[in-house]
């Protein structure tokens, strides 16, 4: 038998690892202290205590009221550089990606689940499409095409003139235009493969550390002792590094892209040369668009061909897609822009590109996907149903829908500015006074069908109104029996009801996304059968009807495209502000700190994901410090740091788990992920990970608009959920308060009497390890390995 390892004998020292939430805060804050010391890590995230804390391991005698304080400050992860706030123009790949994760529950299920994450990736290689597609379509089409071959629209812009066709230069010819104009779309391509390659090597590179834990054969984190094996994704060694998949979904939409652009310029001269005769033979226009086909199909088998490798750290890369399949598709974009600019007199551009086919295209395989989706998603929710998640299984068909829609609002409403302002006192494609054709029609219906919408959600966000001030009217009466006021205060009861039916709103959030997404795939369909049908915009479609429905489409059609054109700028405005203004920049990142939690499994474009380095981080710190020191400690998580915390619980090995109490308080890890991400943090999940953590508290309260209890008991113990804890503090004024205590809400849970009590519990709960207990647990476990 090999002799037992020598194992360190426990301090007696306790720590307290707080992780904070949504927004972000200073260690100073955290600690409550304006002397901090960085104990490890750097100015992207890292660990802080008190100065006077940096050596309280040697020093226990010092912290026997309490345990030592660190802070782990992750907020410049997401929203400390003013820069990430342009972020907010990802919107619509961050959304499909978390349609990837919104799986429902599968056992047993593998080819599912596999059709499930293939068709999702489908929808995001979609998006990077319509996104190039909608650059093409302003610069090539709107400006090179339309534009500079209509004097009536080049003439009033100066700095056409060099492609102006009355011109005469050597670039007028339609070809040559879109080859100088092509530069733009592809410099938008370039743009995104550039910032996914350096936001992934300055966030998501850092590779987690394996641990050598002898009751793990595979690599997965085990639970303690007695307790049945339980392995969540969360915890398999792989799930916060996901290199391979981004590096190959990153090529292979870096090649869509420019695919995309390529078939935009050589298309249209291929076309052109099989019409009539010219210079140039036909047969190369068929060769290059057979080129574009292949290399088309190409793309998306990597992109079908397989998922996330999660059983290990997969630190392989697929050299032969990285290394060759961007470059070709770049190839083939270079000869295309050559065979468009060679030399055609007699070609004249006349109406507009084919744009109309390729958005049609687009809108009906998205719809398609939307609704394979939906039956994959329902099929497993059938086979593994649980109540609490949202619209039966189908939370992530119908973001994936809203990610399409958004999509569309954000290039339709480019488009249709761009076209506004080229045509100047016109409006395109409405008459002779037009003098641009402007963009596909089917951009037209969709901006139609845009007040409809809106209108159809009136209906349910009235009856949420009322219903809340319904019930804040009813809680009156049981809030003043919870507090029994020596005098009632009918104003500050209101106050307290509101803010308790207010916050009661997030859980009807799924119904109306549900609402949203339904009508918007019904509307997109209309929009489509009727660009289809008639061929012209909206409000010429209807000519030849009464008049009233006549001015109702022509409203409805410049209303929607008024709309979505300001909602594009209302983006752009608020990215601007961000990278002024440090309030505005942290209310922004926020969006990031809750939608970037994922990794990028399904689009390579979308924000990067900030938890594949707070993770490990985190995982890493606890199980260092408890091995190196033997002593116990409680990791405390508020809201978004909550979740953290205990994904970086599953990712400890089993002797660091031991150790390990886990302390949450306005935490949505079930009232949000639960229901959102069930395959992840559903009540399996959830089960598991309280079965193999040593102890957990959950601190909740009723005016938390995002925190929520767990809903899971402790066999033979106490239960993890701690609430609802009273808030305010008091109902009036008192003696120990004689001024009136805030309703707190989401906010500064650790101000609660409730908290340090629980904290203290937990503490107990996990007990001291006495010199001679460590030693015989190494040698336990040394006789287990040799076994």
């Amino acid at each position: 038998m090999a002799p037992a390892p020598q194992v360190p004998q426990s301090s007696g020292a306790a720590l307290e690892l707080l992780v904070h939430g949504v927004g972000g805060t200073t260690p100073q804050e955290m600690l409550g202290d304006p002397r901090t010391t960085r104990i490890t890590g750097d100015t992207t995230a890292a660990v802080y205590r008190r100065t006077e804390d940096v050596a309280a391991e040697q020093h226990p005698e010092r912290h026997q009221e309490g345990p030592v304080a660190e802070a782990y400050c992750w907020s410049n992860l997401t929203s400390g550089n003013g820069s990430r706030a342009l972020w907010l123009l990802l919107l619509p790949f961050m959304v499909v990606n978390l349609a990837h994760w919104m799986r429902p529950t599968a056992r047993g299920r593998t080819a599912a689940v596999r059709l499930y994450g293939a068709v999702v990736r489908l929808l995001a290689l979609s998006l990077t499409v319509l996104l190039t597609a909608a650059a093409c379509e302003v610069a090539l089409d709107l400006l090179a095409w339309q534009c500079a071959g209509v004097a009536e629209c080049s003439g009033r812009r100066s700095w056409l003139g060099f492609l102006a066709t009355e011109q005469g230069g050597w670039w007028s010819q339609p070809g040559r235009r879109l080859a100088v104009a092509s530069v733009v779309p592809t410099a938008l391509v370039g743009l995104l493969w550039y910032l996914s390659n350096r936001t992934w090597s300055a966030y998501e590179s850092q590779r987690p550390l394996t641990w050598d834990d002898p009751g793990s054969d595979d690599g997965t984190p085990p639970v303690r002792s007695g307790a049945p094996v339980v392995r969540p994704a969360l915890g398999r060694p792989g799930f916060w590094y996901g290199r391979r998949l981004v590096a190959r979904l990153r090529a292979a939409h870096t090649a869509a892209g420019f695919l995309t652009v390529a078939a935009a310029v050589g298309g249209a001269a291929a076309r052109h040369d099989r019409a009539g005769s010219g210079p140039v033979p036909a047969v190369l226009g068929g060769l290059f668009e057979a080129a574009l086909v292949l290399c088309a199909l190409v793309v998306v088998a990597v992109v079908c061909r397989r998922g996330r490798s999660e059983r290990r750290l997969d630190n392989r890369l697929d050299r032969a897609v990285i290394s060759f399949l961007p470059p070709a598709a770049l190839l083939l974009l270079v000869a295309g822009v050559v065979f468009a600019a060679w030399s055609r007199p007699r070609w004249v551009s006349a109406g507009t590109l084919p744009g109309e086919t390729a958005f049609r295209a687009l809108t009906l395989g998205q719809g398609t996907l939307v609704v394979v989706l939906a039956a994959v998603a329902l099929s497993l929710y059938r086979r593994t149903p649980e109540p609490r998640t949202i619209l039966h299984g189908l939370g992530g068909p119908a973001v994936a829908m809203l990610a399409c829609g958004l999509g569309g609002v954000m290039t339709g409403g480019v488009a249709q500015r761009v076209a506004d302002w080229l045509d100047g006192p016109g409006t395109p494609g409405m008459g002779s006074g037009s003098a641009i054709q402007g963009p596909p029609v089917i951009l037209s219906w969709q901006a139609s069908v845009i007040p409809v919408l809106l209108l159809l959600l009136l209906v349910p966000v009235t009856w949420l109104v009322v219903r809340t001030a319904r019930q804040a009217r009813r809680l009156g009466p049981a809030i003043e029996a919870e507090y029994e006021p020596t005098r009632s205060d009918p104003v500050r009861t209101r106050r307290i009801a509101r803010a308790r039916a207010t916050a009661a709103l997030t859980d009807s959030a799924p119904r109306i996304i549900g609402l949203v997404s339904g009508a918007t795939l019904l509307l997109g369909a209309g929009a489509f059968a009727g660009s289809w049908l008639s061929g012209e915009v909206p409000g010429l479609a209807m000519d030849g009807t009464s008049p009233a429905v006549e001015s109702l489409a022509e409203a409805a059609q410049s209303t929607g495209s008024w709309m979505i054109g300001f909602g594009f700028i209302l983006f752009v405005t608020w990215g601007r502000r961000a990278y002024r203004d440090v309030s505005a920049r942290r209310t922004i990142g926020i969006l990031w700190d809750v939608g970037t939690f994922w990794p990028r499994a399904a689009h390579p474009f979308a924000p990067p994901c900030y938890a594949e380095r707070a993770v490990p981080d985190l995982s890493s710190r606890m199980s260092a410090w408890t091995g190196r020191t033997r002593g116990r400690l409680v990791i405390s998580g508020h809201s978004q740091g909550s979740v953290l915390a205990a994904a970086a619980v599953w990712q400890l090995p089993d002797a660091a788990r031991r150790r390990v109490a886990l302390l949450t308080y306005g935490s949505p890890i079930e009232r949000l992920y639960g229901r959102w991400f069930p395959a992840y943090f559903g009540p399996g999940p959830l089960d598991g990970l309280h079965r193999s953590v040593h102890c957990w508290r959950n601190l909740w309260r009723a005016t938390d608009p995002i925190g929520g209890p767990v809903g899971i008991d402790e066999r033979g113990g106490p239960e993890i959920d701690r609430g609802p804890l009273k808030d305010p503090l008091v109902y009036g004024r008192t003696p120990e308060h004689p001024l009136p205590e805030p309703i707190l809400g989401h906010s500064d849970y650790q101000a609660d009497p409730d908290f340090a009590v629980q904290r203290a519990a937990l503490l107990e709960r996990l007990g001291p390890v006495l010199p001679q207990q460590a030693g015989a647990e190494a040698q336990g476990s040394s006789g287990r390995s040799s076994g």
